[in-house]
């Protein structure tokens, strides 16, 4: 592991912890040159046996950030704390690898994202879901946003309406 300061591989673990419900591990680290200490996480390689089918039918390797940056935009600017985000992406990732061994459509893919978005927040899910179901009319876009506010009402009628 290259020290971020110093750039030089010398350096001893000082601590280390099981993370993200054991499915990573955190490495506190001192630099031997320079001294400065640096964390590090590992985490299974699941990833790399994943192909994500993309619409256009081209088949690239799984990659975490994307569905990172894309939760991350639709919660710009609510509530949400980055560790509901890490968790939300733990979460989906749970479901793709225990559902998929090999490949994955990006359709299902934004499907769990949903799933476990619409929990979080309404709000961040009709974002999310109006760039991943790409909607045509404003018709379809208030109609996710009647369903959503149904759901809602139905599953907790003390919870505000999203109008």
């Amino acid at each position: 592991m290259l020290c971020p300061s110093c750039k030089k591989n010398a350096n001893k673990v000082i601590d280390s912890r099981v993370t993200e419900g054991g499915a990573a591990i955190r490495r506190r680290r001192m630099c031997v040159s320079c001294g400065r200490r640096f964390t590090t996480k590992e985490r299974l390689e699941d990833e790399l046996r994943l192909t994500v089918i993309k619409t256009s039918g081209q088949r690239v390797p799984y990659n975490r950030d994307n569905i990172v940056n894309g939760v991350a935009s639709a919660c710009v600017k609510l509530d949400v704390s980055d560790d509901d985000l890490k968790r939300l992406v733990d979460d989906v990732e749970s479901d793709l690898f225990s559902r998929h061994e090999r490949e994955v459509p990006t359709s299902q893919i934004g499907r769990y994202v949903g799933d476990h978005l619409r929990r979080l927040s309404t709000v961040a899910y009709v974002r999310f879901m109006s760039v991943h179901r790409k909607y045509r009319t404003v018709d379809e876009f208030v109609d996710e946003i009647r369903d959503v506010r149904d759901s809602v009402v139905r599953d907790d009628p003390a919870q505000q309406s999203l109008f």
